[in-house]
């Protein structure tokens, strides 16, 4: 099997998909095993493709002796089928035994501790773990180590994810993930140690870039907070914030995760109402309906949004109308600098439908990823063990990466003080 192989399992999924045609942008002549359990949906995107970049596999990624047959000899294999507490742990496995490089987009906690826990393990194959690679987390852990190099000694870390209204165009494991978050236990970083928190409780503003402005964020059960401190032991506070736009749908996404921790309502039953709710239908769960509608109206009782802000959301949503799409990433730092305290933010300054990496939530994360995929490449044979982004992924370097994969460079970063 060639050594120009890389293999993309779950490739049929949205974020996936973004990322396997960004990928194909980059210079070199890597040629991409796209692999799915739907293979045939994969055909639009190897059409889309240049000739013979690409080729497909039926592939169950629970079925190991298949599983190892694919990755072999592969220079780089990416997991992209999610969720990754569920999907990450045979798939690394089988690289391990294979001893090939890996890489995914992991947004769980438990699965990312799992995954660097295998840091000694993955030594001894010789190969890359490489975790956490798309956009929060991923590219927010590079903007983290960017902002951070501009200081003495760092203080604080709040990382800021935004995303906007995607109705009807959202997958399962997506939602899957947000409910995963929206309530329960959020392992994070505060006096200098690890603490645990409700997660979508506590709350900040966050001056976003893209035209977003101040707006409110909550914390969010997410792997940075985790990962983090191993570069900056020294910080006080270190977490994870996101939120939804428009404001309501984080009601919405906090009742269901308090229905679902309080037993109402079981994950699965969540996730098809949320899809009932992105196409606009509302009552096909009552118990679903009376948990949205709880956390919409304790949100605005607890001051995060306006009782108006609510009456329009619902109305349009009825009339099957969208918000333009708003969203992005945020680092902002605080510490010191010769001897003066300091902040330092780097945070995407455009955003929306008009642009290539902030169109949408997929964009966003697929792109990173694409860039990861070609760092990773780039930086063949010279790590061993299991890796967060900011580990291993130079800021300077990514930024170029996402050039290579099609993005302007007015689109990546600004600098703000």
């Amino acid at each position: 099997m060639t050594a120009r192989r890389v293999v993309f399992i779950g490739a049929a999924g949205e974020m996936a998909r973004v990322a396997v045609e960004r990928f194909a942008k980059a210079d070199g002549d890597w040629h991409l095993v796209l692999c799915d359990i739907r293979p045939e949906i994969l055909q639009p995107l190897v059409k889309r493709l240049p000739a013979g970049r690409a080729s497909v596999r039926s592939l169950d990624l629970y079925d190991h002796r298949n599983l190892l047959e694919v990755i072999d000899g592969a220079a780089l294999v990416v997991l992209g089928a999610g969720p990754y507490i569920r999907t990450s742990e045979p798939v690394i496995t089988a690289c391990l035994e294979a001893k090939v490089p890996y890489l995914d987009f992991d947004d769980d906690v438990e699965s990312t501790q799992h995954a660097l826990s295998l840091h000694e393990k993955a030594k001894e194959a010789g190969i890359p773990v490489y975790v956490g690679c798309g956009a929060s987390p991923g590219m927010s852990n590079v903007l983290v180590a960017d902002a951070a190099r501009e200081l003495d000694t760092v203080e604080n870390i709040d990382l800021g994810w935004l995303v906007g209204d995607e109705r009807p165009n959202v997958g399962r494991a997506v939602l899957q993930h947000l409910m995963h978050i929206a309530a329960g236990d959020c392992l994070t970083w505060e006096n200098g140690g690890p603490v645990v928190h409700e997660s979508y409780v506590e709350t900040t503003t966050l001056q976003m870039g893209g035209g977003v402005g101040e707006i409110l964020l909550y914390e969010t059960a997410h792997p940075e907070p985790v990962t983090l401190p191993r570069r900056y032991p020294g910080a006080r506070r270190i977490r994870c914030v996101g939120g939804l736009d428009p404001a309501p749908f984080n009601g919405l996404a906090r009742g269901l995760g308090l229905a679902i921790q309080d037993g109402r309502l079981t994950t699965e039953e969540a996730v098809d109402y949320i899809l009932d709710v992105l196409d606009n239908r509302f009552f096909g769960n009552v118990r679903a309906l009376r948990a949205m509608l709880g956390g919409m109206v304790a949100q605005v009782r607890r001051g995060e949004s306006g009782a108006g802000a609510l009456v329009k959301f619902l109305v349009l949503s009825a009339l099957r109308r969208r918000y333009a799409w708003r969203g992005g990433l945020i680092a902002r730092v605080t510490g010191t600098r010769d001897g003066r305290p300091a902040v330092a933010v780097r945070r995407t300054p455009v955003g929306g439908s008009d642009t290539y990496l902030v169109a949408s939530m997929g964009t966003l994360t697929g792109t990173a990823c694409a860039a990861f995929m070609v760092l990773a490449l780039d930086e063949a044979g010279r790590h061993t063990g299991a890796f967060a982004p900011e580990d291993w992924a130079d800021p300077e370097k990514f930024y170029t990466a996402l050039e290579r994969v099609g993005t302007p460079r007015h689109e990546i970063v600004e600098s703000v003080r």
